[in-house]
C-alpha cells in the first residue's frame, strides 16, 4: 500500500473513530440525565424491555436489574401493573418475558404482570407489545431499560409511532448492570453499533 492510499485508511478510519466516540458521549450523557431525572407522572403500566435472560449459568443482571426498577415503580405506586416484553433467548432457549415474571414474583410482586413473548429487539419490544397493552386497556406507559438503552428506545418508540399511541414516559434501571464498570462499559460500547444498525435499517428518524 502505497503512502496516499495508507494517509487515506488512516484518515477513513479516524473518521469512523470519531463518529463512534460521538456517539457513544451521547449515549453516556443521556443515560445519566435520565438517571438523575425519573418519570414525574403515574402511569398504567410500566413496559419492562428484554435482555439476555441468564449469562454464565445465572439469571442475567441486566435483565433482573430491568425488572427490578419496574417492580420498584409498582411498590411506589407510580404504576398499576407491570408487561414483560421478551422472546425466545437463542442462547439457552428460554423465554425472556417469562424469566422476567419469575424474577418480579421472587422478589415480592405480586400485582398483574401481562407478558409479550414473541420479540427479538428493541423494535419489536415496542412493536409487539401493542396490542399487549391495548388489550389491557392500558394507556399510559413507563418504558424501563438500562440508562445507556434509553437513547435508542426513545427514539425507536417516536419512530413506530408508540409514543403517539400512549402516554409515554422513560425509566432508567440503575442495576448492577450499569453500576458495574466493565458491564456498563461493555454495553455502552455495544449501542453505537446497535444506533447506527437501526438507522441503517431505516428504524430511526
Amino acid at each position: 500500500m502505497n503512502r496516499t492510499l495508507r494517509r487515506a485508511a488512516w484518515g477513513a478510519l479516524a473518521i469512523l473513530l470519531a463518529g463512534y466516540a460521538a456517539i457513544h458521549l451521547m449515549v453516556w450523557r443521556h443515560a445519566l440525565a435520565r438517571l438523575a431525572d425519573p418519570p414525574p407522572r403515574p402511569a398504567d403500566a410500566a413496559l419492562v424491555l428484554g435482555n439476555r435472560a441468564y449469562k454464565d449459568g445465572r439469571p442475567n443482571p441486566c435483565m433482573t436489574g430491568r425488572v427490578d426498577a419496574g417492580v420498584a415503580l409498582a411498590k411506589a405506586g407510580a404504576v398499576r401493573q407491570l408487561v414483560f416484553s421478551g422472546g425466545v433467548d437463542h442462547e439457552d432457549g428460554r423465554i425472556e418475558a417469562e424469566v422476567m415474571a419469575r424474577h418480579a414474583r421472587s422478589v415480592g410482586y405480586a400485582g398483574s404482570a401481562l407478558l409479550e413473548d414473541g420479540s427479538q429487539s428493541t423494535r419489536e419490544n415496542l412493536a409487539l407489545s401493542r396490542a399487549v397493552l391495548q388489550a389491557a386497556g392500558i394507556h399510559s406507559v413507563v418504558v424501563v431499560t438500562e440508562p445507556y438503552h434509553l437513547w435508542r428506545a426513545e427514539r425507536l418508540a417516536h419512530a413506530g409511532g408508540f409514543d403517539r399511541q400512549f402516554d409515554v414516559q422513560f425509566a432508567a434501571a440503575p442495576s448492577s448492570c450499569w453500576q458495574t464498570w466493565g458491564m456498563a462499559f461493555k454495553g455502552a460500547l455495544r449501542e453505537p453499533f446497535a444506533i447506527v444498525n437501526n438507522a441503517m435499517n431505516g428504524y430511526l428518524h
